[in-house]
């Protein structure tokens, strides 16, 4: 079992508030909740002070929330306002005057709550003070996302044994799905994406009633949840057919790009840097406008966290991030190819591949 991380993240999150000048701070992110105290519920409240941490939530989760954050955090639960009960809380944890909230995410609405209900503190809006811890993954993190990583791998292999030309993109979605919950994935990150034929070519397509033709592309990007972990993969494949010249050579460009970049991606190069181990030799081919969207992005109890690995971003990729690596080229009309690995970038070392890897070309004949 992996050592329990929660204490450690308090410390870390409150040496950020003290440089930020704050005596705590809201989180109302469920991601950030789950990160500091465990709870993976929908509704809760937390607040992070040097001396304590608050829990507030709604009697649906009082069981829940005890259980699974009661060892770190103290709970409290009403069943009337969550809000309400916060505020009156929030007065017996002492002398608190600047109070940092998420204002990535909390709504205007609930800004409002601070201005009136909460006026009794000086509100100060904050940005990214968790997420930048989150993004890099201890050893459980790691475990978790690798887990759903193979596990989606599993289900995709399940699933090609099943496609046939004749199938909506719809219903392969559904054979997906189906086995990736059979296998234990708690839930769906995101919505399938199933694309078939010239919709390949739609970086983020939504799957359709489209029936698959003998011969086409067809691309799957879907995601697994193990703890509350996220994997994200892609595979494009051949359906009922062996692929022809001009999509052997395609395949091929996108998925030596890959093999580049997910083997030479380090900690500590920048994510521009890290970008273009996939973009140069794409761009070199003829095909850089038709690589529209960056290389990747982190991975975690989000789909899509920090950081990103794009040609904006001059900062530093930080040792133990997990990130996916996802070239792709899309030529419209005719259809793309997009493969998606997730990578954990360790202090001092070259990329740990967390996903199956299995690229080479897979022909459904």
């Amino acid at each position: 079992m992996a050592p329990d991380r929660r204490r450690a993240r308090h410390d870390a999150l409150i040496r950020s508030l003290d440089a930020e000048a704050l005596d705590g701070l809201l989180v109302s992110s469920r991601a950030n909740v789950r990160y500091l105290t465990g709870f993976s519920g929908s509704a809760a409240l937390v607040a992070v002070t040097r001396g304590d941490v608050l829990l507030v939530t709604d009697f649906r989760y009082d069981e829940q929330a005890r259980a699974e954050a009661g060892a770190v955090a103290r709970i409290e639960v009403d069943g009337t306002s969550v809000w309400d009960r916060f505020f009156k809380e929030l007065a017996t944890l002492g002398p608190l005057e600047r109070m940092g909230y998420e204002a990535h995410v909390l709504s205007v609405h609930d800004a409002e709550r601070l201005a009136q209900a909460g006026r009794a503190w000086c509100w100060t809006a904050t940005t990214d003070l968790v997420e930048r811890l989150r993004a890099a993954k201890d050893e459980g993190e790691v475990a978790a996302i690798r887990s759903a990583a193979m596990l989606a791998g599993d289900a995709l292999r399940e699933t090609l044994a099943q496609v046939r030309p004749g199938m909506t993109e719809l219903a392969i979605a559904g054979v997906l799905e189906g086995a990736l919950r059979r296998r234990g994935s708690e839930g769906h990150p995101f919505a399938t994406i199933v694309a078939s034929g010239p919709r390949s070519a739609l970086p983020h397509a939504r799957s359709s009633r489209r029936t698959v033709a003998v011969g086409e592309w067809l691309l799957l990007d879907f995601g697994a949840q193990v703890d509350g972990y996220c994997a994200d993969i892609t595979r494009t494949v051949v359906v009922g057919a062996r692929a022809s010249e001009p999509q052997r050579v395609l395949y091929e460009l996108v998925r030596d790009a890959q093999r580049r970049a997910r083997t030479a991606v380090r900690a500590g190069m920048s994510g521009r840097e890290a970008d273009a181990l996939a973009r140069e030799p794409i761009a070199a081919r003829g095909f850089e406008e038709a690589f529209g969207h960056s290389l990747g992005h982190g991975l975690g109890l989000e789909v899509h966290e920090a950081p990103r690995l794009s040609k904006t971003n001059a900062d530093p990729l930080p040792a133990g991030a997990v990130v996916t690596v996802e070239p792709g080229v899309y030529v419209a009309g005719e259809g793309g190819v997009r493969i998606e690995d997730d990578v954990h970038l360790p202090d001092g070392r070259g990329a740990e591949l967390l996903s199956d890897g299995l690229t080479d070309l897979v022909e459904l004949v």
